[in-house]
């Protein structure tokens, strides 16, 4: 708490000293000194407060009151790893595994998104024996460098596409091929999925996994036609390698829910389940929102591909990952959502939100489009309404106007 006393530009001269500028601020033209928060409001050190709109891991509040105290109760008895025996992890997977089909019934824990994204590439190439991804264009799925690999909002800043990276067409029915008056955009952009798969066995390559948000947050906050997912790996054949384009080319279905998923939705507590529910990923990735802050992960997949795994006779260990604690502090998170019922919240209001933002579109031109589902979603500014270019340089200004003149509320 002493740091906190600092005056906000001894502060800012520390951090350009000792910290790196690749870890960048939020409005780093005049940052905010954060230095408490509860449920959904922040303060700085004048006690000016905000509503938190940015931040995507305090997903049941800031400094929740039962996700603290699990914390601390579980603090003063035991936290190690998970190589003991203790009811935390176990409990925590029977709970994950009453939220998820029946068939991701294995879970392996873990640190962070990214971590959880890079056991699910492990996964995916020990179970089909192959090594190439299939992605959607402008995905991030973490920071690993295997995961900037996958990532074309990362990849192509940096060392480029590699040879076993495949990119197909995100599935934005605003701006991208296929539109809204598309008669079924759900087919049209699986069938470039099937094209890049098809193109890619025409090179000898193999595909591994088609790697997916269920809902691709950092590519724009888009939201997949109903029934792409289905198209992309038809659910109607249920055994894993029977499937249309990934699964007929012997690869498996990989869904990040690492932004989106704990009921984020409204709807479903999963994203992946707006897709319908016979759809079922191989694997999913969690988390961010899992721990509200506190730093877990988890990886679910179907028994096939965990025994394909186990059958390397390589043991998986993570230091940190299901320890007591952080079980603790997962269990408190699904009691939170459970208890004060979240999604429904979520679902409601998240329809007014979009019901005042659809007011600003008739009003303003510059909105070209409001989209989402729950408390997911997305402001779409425009220059020209027939072009749909984006307004980059205005978005720009009103996230650093309401940023830092939204003002103490």
């Amino acid at each position: 708490m002493a740091a906190d006393q600092r005056p906000k530009a001894d502060t800012l001269a520390l951090r350009q000293r000792l910290i790196s500028s690749s870890c960048r601020l939020f409005f780093p033209e005049d940052p905010v000194k954060i230095v408490r928060a509860q449920g959904q409001y922040m303060y700085d050190e004048q006690g000016a407060e905000y509503i938190d709109c940015i931040s995507n891991v305090a997903h049941v509040g800031h400094c929740h009151p039962l996700v603290v105290r699990a914390a601390h109760e579980q603090n003063q008895v035991l936290n190690t790893n998970s190589r003991y025996l203790h009811d935390n992890i176990v409990d925590y997977a029977q709970r994950l595994s009453e939220t998820l089909p029946e068939q991701l019934c294995v879970f392996y824990f873990l640190n962070s998104g990214s971590e959880a994204n890079d056991l699910a590439l492990r996964l995916a190439r020990h179970y089909t024996g192959h090594q190439d991804v299939v992605v959607l264009d402008h995905a991030y799925h973490g920071h690993l460098s295997s995961l900037i690999d996958i990532s074309p909002y990362k990849f192509r800043n940096l060392d480029g596409q590699k040879e076993w990276v495949h990119v197909a067409p995100l599935p934005d029915t605003y701006r991208g091929p296929y539109r809204e008056d598309h008669p079924n955009p759900a087919m049209a952009y699986a069938n470039e999925v099937k094209r890049v798969v098809s193109s890619a066995q025409e090179k000898g390559r193999k595909i591994a996994a088609f790697f997916a948000e269920s809902l691709p947050s950092v590519g724009g906050q888009i939201i997949p036609p109903a029934g792409y997912f289905s198209q992309v790996a038809d659910p109607r054949v249920s055994h894993l390698l029977c499937h249309r384009h990934i699964r007929k080319a012997g690869g498996v279905f990989v869904a990040d829910e690492i932004q989106v998923g704990f009921g984020r939705v409204g709807k479903h507590f999963w994203a992946f389940q707006l897709q319908g529910k016979d759809f079922v990923p191989d694997i999913v990735t969690m988390g961010k929102s899992i721990g509200n802050g506190h730093p877990v992960a988890c990886v679910a997949t179907t028994q096939p591909v965990a025994r394909a795994f186990e059958a390397t006779g390589v043991e998986y260990f993570n230091t940190f990952g299901g320890s007591p604690v952080s079980c603790a502090v997962g269990l408190a998170v699904l009691n939170v959502l459970e208890k004060e019922q979240l999604q429904a919240h979520a679902t409601s209001v998240g329809s007014f939100l979009m019901e005042l933002l659809g007011q600003q579109k008739i009003k303003h031109p510059i909105v070209g489009d409001v989209r989402g589902v729950g408390l997911f979603i997305g402001v779409d500014l425009i220059k020209d309404e027939a072009t749909r270019t984006p307004a980059t340089e205005e978005a720009a200004y009103l996230v650093s106007r309401h940023g830092r003149e939204g003002e103490k509320l």
